[in-house]
């Protein structure tokens, strides 16, 4: 059995056993990017820089075109692009950069960066049996005034989140596992720290940056400690049923993969 489990290798566990066999076992070459993924790509790193404070405003333009040409180029070969969708999204990414820091400080007021992009590999102590650890990274921890720690995860995305995706557990989950093993990795009391997405919007007509918090007490933590046991006890079983309700949204479906 694999030594370690991301949350996006637990995310598509759960919306199909199979589709996972075909990438984690099989080694199907799955989804590589897009204008989109660049996109999103460049954008993190923005705000990685501007959350601690050393990007100024005025730069924020160059460095975006830098990375995303750069992730671009990684595609080159493999991704046929269309080049009125790259200036579009170079011209949207002008509105959203300014708005980062602001919205920082509107939502958290005077914070300190506690670690940017904060690897964690931490034991999975309630699965028995094997020695398992998850895998991730934090794209932002600050520390408020009030001695509070937060867990901020950055989502590009179009024009926002109706309230069904805000509180989608596939989508959720992600925050409170990323909170339990933060706790776990600094032994910080799971009270001193809360979870917010932050939405970098790329067509939006204002507000491009959105923070919102997301709760993640306790029943919410077993919950999504139970999906994760769940996954790795049935992959060590190597069982991996189809699920069909989700067809249509997977890339190997009426493929011969998946036929």
């Amino acid at each position: 059995m694999k030594k370690h489990i991301s949350y996006s290798e637990l995310k598509i566990w759960a919306e199909c056993p199979f589709k996972h066999k075909l990438i984690y076992v099989d080694k199907i070459k799955k989804f590589i990017g897009n204008e989109f993924t660049a996109f999103g790509k460049a954008l993190h790193a923005v705000c990685e820089h501007t959350a601690k404070g050393n990007l100024p405003e005025e730069d924020q333009d160059d460095y975006f075109d830098l990375e995303f040409l750069k992730e671009l180029e990684m595609l080159k070969g493999e991704v046929e692009f269309r080049p009125q969708l790259v200036e579009d999204m170079r011209l949207q990414a002008k509105l959203i950069t300014p708005q980062i820091f602001p919205a920082l400080v509107k939502t958290f007021g005077n914070y300190e960066v506690f670690s940017v992009e904060e690897r964690l590999y931490e034991p999975i102590h309630d699965f028995e049996g094997d020695d398992v650890k998850l895998k991730g990274f934090i794209d932002l921890v600050i520390k408020t005034e009030d001695g509070k720690f937060h867990i901020i995860d950055w989502k590009t995305c179009s024009w926002g989140w109706d309230a069904n995706k805000r509180s989608d557990k596939l989508i959720t989950y992600q925050l409170t596992l990323y909170k339990k093993y933060f706790c776990t990795k600094h032994k910080v009391d799971l009270e001193q720290v809360e979870t917010h997405f932050a939405l970098l919007k790329r067509t939006a007509k204002k507000d491009n940056v959105e923070i919102f918090r997301v709760t993640s007490g306790p029943r919410k933590t077993n919950n999504a400690t139970k999906l994760l046991t769940d996954a790795l006890s049935n992959l060590k079983s190597g069982f991996a049923v189809k699920n069909r309700k989700n067809c249509s949204k997977c890339e190997f479906c009426k493929t011969k993969h998946c036929p």
